[in-house]
């Protein structure tokens, strides 16, 4: 089976495509699987690191865009559509997955052109305009909330949750990693989070009695990680202060407390994870799905969630300070986050594509010889 994987721009998206994809090639040596995306997006750098290889299209966001921005994008679709093409037969794949990101849109609509049997994967309890379009042409819709359901047509969708990388689910099964301070993770996505990353340094003031009894991590994004490391320090906190975490399964394994984001690929990772956490989705988020998303684990227990512009550092410390004097309620936030988990989600994903190959080529797969035809009686007999 070749699988080609597009989509991407931010590790929301992008994640899950890794998490499929190393399903996919631990179930058979000649498993092949290919990623498609475009040289600004995080894929640049992640794919390759991951050992999987990786073709770009030129191709723009158009939503939110300004009027220039918005002609550019629109002008640089008829190549992306020809560069789709040629990347889709040069490496024949017999199903193609778009996972989200403007970078999914042109695969996946040549690759229903060409006769290839696709299928989209979306994270969000309220799907993304892409997605939106393509979920009208291709076979499977695959969803992680079941809110989505209503945007695609009906008998499409396969609600089986968010594929998680194989390390986070290294860290799923095994048991929590011993330390002697509070351990609070941090971080607002791939990219950072300005606000987030701020209120947590205005928070440390309002927590120094607590300086020795505590530690931090965390990624900061590009801009704001000198500001990040210089608050921690000024307060004489213990902190480690990144651009970038490589390693999530060992911040989340050494974590008591998350301080994120609410993206939905977070929060599956969270409830793999089995973490309590307080969400604080990023307020210009599309249709604010972030905090659509955030939902579940509220009701369910297992999260507090704030408004960005209502959180001050001194609520964000007040929230954090009872947490960690409460340690059976901080346990039964994490033993709700852990009933939302879906950790076989790649594993039921792969099954359905296998399934749809096996529908749309046969059993013996798409190169199969074909069918001898039945002789046809003489005139004679």
């Amino acid at each position: 089976m070749k699988v080609l994987i597009a989509g991407g721009g931010t590790g929301g998206h992008l994640f899950p495509g890794i998490a499929l994809a190393e399903e996919v090639v631990t179930r058979h040596h000649k498993n092949e699987v290919v990623f498609v995306g475009t040289e600004r997006g995080l894929e640049a750098k992640v794919v390759p690191q991951a050992g999987f290889p990786l073709e770009f299209i030129s191709v723009r966001g158009l939503k939110g865009k300004g009027f220039l921005q918005f002609l550019l994008g629109l002008l640089a679709l008829p190549l992306a559509f020809i560069e789709s093409i040629r990347i889709l037969q040069r490496h024949k794949p017999d199903v193609v997955v778009g996972v989200g990101g403007y970078a999914s849109g042109p695969v996946v609509m040549s690759a229903w052109l060409l006769g290839i049997p696709t299928a989209i994967q979306e994270q969000n309890a309220l799907p993304g305009i892409t997605n939106k379009i393509l979920g009208r042409f291709v076979r499977v819709v695959f969803t992680a909330f079941e809110d989505a359901r209503r945007f695609f047509p009906e008998g499409k969708v396969q609600l089986v949750g968010n594929p998680i990388r194989r390390k986070l689910m290294d860290n799923y099964l095994r048991s929590h990693v011993a330390h002697e301070r509070f351990s609070v993770l941090v971080f607002g996505g791939s990219l950072g989070a300005k606000g987030l990353n701020q209120r947590v340094v205005d928070a440390l003031g309002f927590l120094e009695d607590l300086k020795d009894q505590m530690t931090f991590v965390h990624q900061t994004g590009k801009n704001d990680l000198e500001m990040v490391r210089k608050g921690y320090a000024d307060k004489g906190f213990q902190a480690e202060v990144v651009e970038f975490i490589n390693d999530m399964s060992d911040a989340y394994a050494r974590a008591d407390l998350v301080v994120c984001r609410a993206g939905a690929t977070t929060l599956a990772e969270l409830t793999v994870c089995k973490k309590p956490s307080i969400l604080v989705p990023f307020p210009y988020a599309t249709d604010d799905h972030q905090a659509v998303n955030a939902r579940a684990m509220v009701e369910a227990g297992a999260a507090l969630m704030f408004r960005e512009a209502e959180l001050t550092g001194q609520k964000l410390a007040e929230q954090i300070r009872l947490l960690k004097t409460e340690p059976v309620r901080l346990k039964q936030m994490e033993k709700k986050a852990g009933l939302l988990g879906r950790p076989e989600a790649s594993k039921e994903l792969a099954d359905v594509l296998v399934d749809l190959m096996v529908k749309v080529y046969g059993p013996n797969g798409r190169d199969r010889p074909p069918k001898p035809e039945a002789a046809k009686p003489s005139r004679s007999e």
